[in-house]
């Protein structure tokens, strides 16, 4: 946990999706401190047209290896946000060639109580994580 829904142009190779999700983990791992085991991912590929990301009014100007990631998560400081973030577009411009501009992050949060990993339990109310 957290769960990381990637929306992307279809085209990518599975070699290129693999570095892609590995580098959002690492960023995961690193900005959270969650164990590297913790890990859930759903990726999401449309064809040209079906994604639309518009700059909000920044000026930022978008290309087809846009990114648009939505994370479900427990609560999360202001500052872990951030470094995810800065984590997060560095990874993906290292290694998949990917521009900052081309990466948009919404973060959804929710309570320990809104997670069941399975056998329906909730397992952080539990005690099991």
């Amino acid at each position: 946990m957290p769960l990381l829904r990637f929306d992307l142009v279809a085209g990518r190779t599975p070699d290129e999706l693999r570095t892609l999700l590995d580098a959002a983990h690492d960023a995961v791992v690193a900005a959270f401190e969650v164990p590297d085991g913790d890990r859930y991912q759903v990726v999401h590929q449309h064809v040209p047209g079906e994604l639309v990301v518009h700059d909000t009014g920044l000026g930022i100007a978008r290309t087809d290896d846009v990114v648009v990631l939505q994370m479900t998560s427990r609560q999360r400081t202001r500052e872990q946000k951030e470094r995810f973030y800065a984590l997060l577009v560095a990874n993906l411009a290292d290694r998949c060639g990917i521009a900052p501009t081309d990466v948009v992050v919404s973060v959804v949060e929710n309570s320990d109580a809104d997670w069941s990993f399975g056998h329906g339990r909730a397992q952080f109310l539990t005690g099991e994580l």
